[in-house]
């Protein structure tokens, strides 16, 4: 066969095989449909209500609108019901099937409060589909299409309250505001934001028409908020402590407790001392406060009030030079009279011929190295170390070098002085300080001269401008930071029960945070 030949013999079997295969397709189309693929049965009741109530409970309300025969009349109850009753979260369970209806159990999570209830869904079908017969009974049985669901409003309910129970901050939205005229800081909004979160509301919902009329309760607890906190501030002593130490410009806090129980009676800062809670965990050079402390060792250490010692207005005391404020000088002069007039050189020389832990003793007699776990208020009163170099106990025995002190612990160590007692501080009327490290008070010995010349700062000392707030007891600060060049104020003292702190930050001199005291001992 020649080439040729071989070629047309293929061509005609190709043409044939295509005409066999076109007939059949042919053939096939004559002969009827080919079968179609089987396709997923359509979703049943069980299925439908299955998806219906999973996106309830997860929020989305136009999924679960689709599954209705009628999603534009569903979506805008369901959205109504979520944001009137302010719910937290949902679960929405099948609890039984029927070839018509479901029964449907509904559990919303309400603050502190689960309100429980069952419902009947009824299906449809439409186009084959399964779906939710919609009607707004099916998320509450009393609920109809000219009705709502709302939780009772706690809007106003007072959620913190002082010692004698006056309301300071009441509920406004998810969060707290003052009562009208109570001036407040960041410190103590953080303390009325602790009483919400401990005090959550227990709700109520109520059935109310179109207009907002309350038709019906329908369950939880009606008209029950939980009990407010009852804190141990007093607003007198509050407003006073805010008023003075917004009245200066400068970052200013003061923190006031009362001596006999540890109460605390005050918390301020101004909104120059910013958003932290300095007032109870900033750490500060104490500066001459810590004259408190160091009388205190030195007195312990055999040093009597009447001892006379040296006041020269600079001193060189092993590797340090220690100057007076203003190099002052005074002529040998009792412990007393050096106290008042607060003679750098007297006690840093005392300070550097203590042992190594006497300061440290006397301040931890004195509550600065205490610590506490006082619930909603995170604080630090200090740290006071035993100091074997002779350079660190001079500068420590003016308030300087390695000591720190917050406001919060200056005011410990005045409210110990006063009280002869350790303290320990409280926020709350039932809610129980923790002392996870306490400490013993000096001897009564050492504590009545203490008391004696704190007075006398004030008769004929250093805080003689406090002179007419009645028997007010302390003792002023300078205390250089940074470089040097700059000092932050302060005083600290008690009238009666009432012994507290002021710092001023930066403010060169006691003289500002002795204003300070002075407005707020005139308001108190």
């Amino acid at each position: 066969m020649t080439r040729s030949v071989k070629r047309w013999v293929l061509a005609v079997a190709a043409v044939a095989v295509v005409g066999i295969v076109a007939a059949a397709v042919v053939f096939l189309s004559r002969d009827g449909e080919p079968a179609p693929v089987a396709a997923a049965p359509a979703p049943g009741p069980r299925e439908t209500v299955t998806r219906y109530l999973a996106a309830l409970g997860s929020g989305d309300h136009r999924a679960a609108a689709d599954l209705t025969d009628d999603p534009a009349a569903a979506l805008p109850v369901l959205d109504a019901v979520r944001t009137g009753l302010k719910a937290e979260k949902l679960t929405a369970k099948l609890v039984e099937l029927t070839e018509t209806t479901a029964k449907v159990g509904f559990d919303w999570k309400l603050g502190v409060s689960d309100w429980r209830y069952d419902s009947t869904i009824e299906f449809a079908q439409r186009d084959g589909r399964w779906l939710v017969h919609w009607t707004p009974a099916q998320i509450h049985p009393k609920l109809t299409a000219d009705k709502r669901l709302a939780v009772k409003s706690a809007e106003g309910s007072p959620v913190l309250l002082d010692r004698d129970g006056k309301t300071m901050f009441v509920r406004e939205g998810n969060g707290t505001k003052p009562v009208e005229g109570l001036r407040v800081d960041p410190l103590i909004a953080r303390v009325a934001g602790y009483a919400a979160e401990h005090a959550p509301i227990a709700w109520s919902v109520e059935l109310r028409d179109a207009a907002g009329t309350v038709l019906e309760d329908l369950g939880g607890a009606p008209g029950l908020v939980a009990e407010p906190f009852v804190s141990t501030l007093v607003t007198g002593t509050q407003q006073a402590a805010q008023q003075a130490v917004d009245s200066v410009g400068g970052p200013a806090m003061l923190v006031a407790i009362q001596s006999s129980t540890g109460r605390i009676l005050a918390l301020a800062q101004n909104a120059a001392g910013g958003a932290e809670p300095k007032a109870v965990s900033g750490l500060y050079p104490p500066g001459s406060t810590f004259k408190i402390a160091t009388a205190t060792a030195a007195m312990r250490a055999g040093t009597g009030p009447d001892t006379v010692l040296d006041c020269p207005g600079e001193a060189r005391i092993g590797t340090r030079t220690i100057p007076n404020d203003d190099r002052f000088t005074i002529p040998p002069s009792p412990l007393h009279t050096t106290f008042a007039r607060s003679c750098n050189t007297t006690f840093a020389r005392l300070a550097g011929e203590l042992p190594a832990g006497a300061l440290a003793d006397a301040a931890t007699r004195l509550g600065l190295n205490a610590d506490f776990d006082i619930p909603g208020l995170a604080t630090e009163a200090g740290k006071v170390e035993a100091y074997e170099d002779e350079a660190k106990r001079v500068e420590a025995g003016i308030g300087q070098g390695d000591v720190v002190a917050s406001p919060f612990g200056v005011a410990l160590m005045t409210a110990t002085v006063a009280s002869g007692q350790p303290i320990t501080p409280s926020l709350w009327r039932d809610d129980a300080s923790v002392v996870t490290t306490g400490y013993e008070a000096p001897e009564a010995e050492v504590l009545g001269p203490l008391r004696t010349m704190m007075r006398e700062v004030v008769t004929g000392g250093t805080a003689r401008e406090l002179a007419e707030y009645g028997e007010v007891r302390g003792k002023t600060g300078t205390a250089q930071f940074g470089d040097g060049r700059g000092a932050h104020g302060w005083f600290t003292g008690y009238r009666g029960e009432l012994a507290f702190a002021v710092l001023v930050e930066d403010a060169g001199s006691s003289g500002p945070a002795l204003k300070v005291s002075a407005r707020f001992l005139s308001a108190t």
